[in-house]
């Protein structure tokens, strides 16, 4: 995807979690994250918003710390968070594409890894925030959340922290069904090997699969859905589920 689509994506949905989190309030629940509040929410995403703006924006190299989040709530907090969503969106317009700093999965550039990290950071954000004022979620475009899978199942599950591992080799497929989009993770006491069908990748049927619309499959591998249909090894199908979460 073009990187000028994640900005527009990170400006859009960070107004939508703010606006969301604001009716909902800082006391709600937040069904999709289990023990957090909506304040809670909001201190992660703006602490995570000045940790990468801060990145870009300083040419930071090695990993840096986040900030501490603040101690202020209600009104305020909203307004913090506003404050630092404005930083990050205006940092990652402004940055120069040859700009360099410390990234934790591979991209083709710093600049276009936090474009792409922060885009879905605050997209499944915005979705718990929304659930905090129960009703349905604004929905999340198909291409986005193909890209979204793409990111965590090729970046974050084939790196050496993914905790998916089993004894013996063993195999799924995670399938797109409104999309031209099907990935093979093949695990193993290693970290996962992950690729996308059509990038040498034969058909093959796994073990088990993981289905279903991109933007639900996308919700779902994120744990904030059930995955909308399974086929297959229901074992192999619950190992993911109990050892993916980032």
């Amino acid at each position: 995807m073009d990187t000028t689509r994640f900005l527009t994506t990170l400006d859009h949905e960070g107004r939508a979690l703010a606006v969301a989190a604001e009716r909902a309030g800082a006391d709600a629940p937040v069904p999709t994250c289990p023990d957090w509040q909506v304040r809670d929410l909001l201190q992660h995403v703006g602490t995570v918003h000045r940790w990468a703006a801060g990145l870009v924006a300083d040419g930071i190299r090695e990993p840096h710390r986040p900030p501490a989040p603040p101690e202020f709530d209600g009104a305020e907090l909203v307004a913090w968070y506003r404050d630092g969503h404005r930083v990050l969106t205006e940092t990652l317009t402004s940055a120069s594409p040859d700009t360099d700093c410390w990234t934790f999965l591979p991209a083709p550039s710093p600049l276009a890894f936090w474009r792409r990290r922060q885009a879905h950071e605050t997209t499944v954000h915005r979705f718990d925030a929304e659930s905090a004022l129960g009703g349905t979620p604004s929905p999340i475009a198909t291409d986005f959340a193909v890209d979204g899978i793409d990111e965590l199942l090729r970046g974050f599950h084939s790196g050496k922290r993914s905790r998916v591992r089993t004894p013996e080799p063993r195999f799924l497929r995670v399938r797109a069904t409104d999309a031209d989009a099907e990935w093979v993770v093949r695990l193993s006491p290693e970290p996962p090997v992950v690729t996308r069908v059509g990038d040498g990748e034969p058909e093959e049927a796994g073990e088990c699969e993981l289905s279903g619309p991109a933007a639900q499959l996308y919700l779902a591998l994120w744990n904030r859905v059930p995955v909308p249909a399974v086929a297959g090894d229901t074992e192999l199908a619950r190992l993911w589920q109990e050892t993916s979460g980032i």
